[in-house]
């Protein structure tokens, strides 16, 4: 089992930046992919990027490429979104999730593991 709780949400301006923490429990934090997942209000959940345990490989979708970043740190047991440049269509509640497959998924039926989710609202 992996419990995920997500921090760092928050208001921001467009333009802005800021960085997601999502604290993962159990010894084998660092044999799981870990992704970042977003929902905004009457929108399905979609993915936003993800970070395989092989080989470190990380995907994103188009709409955040060169703006976000995801990373980990395997001593902290944290898995980290940076998001820089932020836009209003930014705005949603962002969730880290986690699997153990080898390949990095983008659906969420692909995740086994999922936090509580963290608002991030992104105004103009």
């Amino acid at each position: 089992q992996v419990q995920l709780v997500e921090s760092g949400g928050g208001l921001v301006q467009a333009g802005g930046s800021l960085r997601l923490s999502c604290a993962a429990s159990g010894r084998t934090f660092s044999r799981y992919t870990m992704a970042w997942f977003r929902q905004s209000p009457g929108k399905e959940r979609e993915f936003v990027a993800v970070l395989s345990w092989i080989g470190g490989k990380t995907y994103y979708t188009d709409s955040v490429k060169g703006r976000f970043a995801i990373s980990r740190d395997h001593a902290a047991n944290t898995v980290y979104l940076q998001m820089n440049s932020l836009k209003p269509e930014d705005t949603a509640v962002y969730y880290c999730a986690a699997n153990s497959k080898i390949l990095p998924g983008t659906q969420m039926s692909e995740y086994d593991f999922w936090g509580q989710g963290t608002q991030v609202t992104v105004s103009s």
